[in-house]
């Protein structure tokens, strides 16, 4: 039994007759008698008996026709609703904080002229708290820095970030032309939450080396710490292109590790099962294939 077995039986009741539905329906008289024969047979009951040349309805198909009204109105809303969610479509990002400051409005100017119908929903926070929500599909897709090691997400490099070591412009090092890490040990140092990719990857080259920094302010808000390392408070790790005007404006120093550079790449995650639909694999394309540039140059 299908949606095309109840249209036919309710217009064969609705025009009064098998002929008469027939060319209502732009069909032959044979395909509506076998329509009508299979739900009879389908249900095994009698839907219809014929007296005088007049089709009059049973009681079984009057219980049907009931019925059959009420799904084919519940189908055609459907209908109707769904044609207007394919017209408007809605998609949930999540970005770790470098990509939120710096690139997410760049990336949502771009997907809006390709995608003028689709309404996008920003999620910013740590990595560690986006991969959570591509775990949990609670966004559909991310685009995050660093490593992530997950095995239910898919991840596709964008491009290099290049890390940089910050202080103001006050600060002792700062008129250091070369700093190495030993010169570090024991500064000062003001940095992001648990979670933060930045963080860990410098805290990690330190352990690494058996040295040791004084973390004495730490937030989840970027703009705070870089308030602090302006004022003194200690010396910071930050994307490049985070602190580039600051930098431009002599706020800020960087501090030009002796043979170490620091790098992360930006990804573009989705989890492995994800539906991939056509909204997800044009941004995708765009983010991975040059569509769009992601010039250090370029300031937040």
């Amino acid at each position: 039994m299908t949606i095309r077995h109840l249209k036919i039986f309710t217009t064969v009741v609705d025009v009064g007759g098998m002929s008469k539905a027939a060319k209502e329906l732009h069909i032959s008289q044979p395909s509506i008698s076998q329509a009508i024969s299979e739900l009879e047979k389908y249900y095994n009951v009698k839907l219809f008996e014929r007296l005088s040349q007049k089709l009059y309805l049973t009681k079984d198909g009057e219980l049907l026709l009931s019925f059959s009204r009420h799904i084919l109105d519940s189908f055609e809303h459907m209908e109707k609703a769904m044609d207007h969610a394919s017209q408007k479509r809605e998609l949930r990002i999540g970005c770790s904080v470098s990509i939120g400051t710096c690139l997410i409005n760049k990336i949502l100017d771009a997907a809006e002229q390709i995608l003028p119908n689709c309404k996008f929903q920003v999620i910013v926070t740590n990595s560690a708290e986006i991969e959570n929500a591509v775990s949990n599909n609670q966004v559909d897709l991310a685009i995050v820095e660093g490593a992530i090691k997950n095995e239910n997400v898919m991840i596709t490099p964008i491009c290099e970030d290049e890390l940089v070591i910050v202080c103001g412009n006050t600060h002792p090092l700062a008129a250091e032309p070369v700093v190495t890490l030993e010169m570090l040990e024991g500064q000062d140092y003001v940095s992001r939450e648990s979670g933060s990719v930045e963080r860990n990857q410098f805290e990690q080259l330190f352990e690494e080396q058996g040295l040791h920094l004084n973390r004495t302010f730490r937030s989840t808000n970027t703009e705070a710490i870089k308030n602090a390392v302006i004022c003194g408070r200690g010396i910071a790790i930050f994307s490049k292109r985070m602190v580039s005007q600051e930098v431009l404006e002599g706020e800020m120093v960087i501090l030009h590790l002796k043979d170490i550079k620091m790098t992360r790449t930006f990804d573009f995650v989705i989890h492995k099962n994800k539906y991939r639909s056509n909204e997800i694999k044009v941004i995708q394309e765009m983010l991975c294939s040059g569509g769009i540039s992601f010039s250090e140059e370029e300031s937040c």
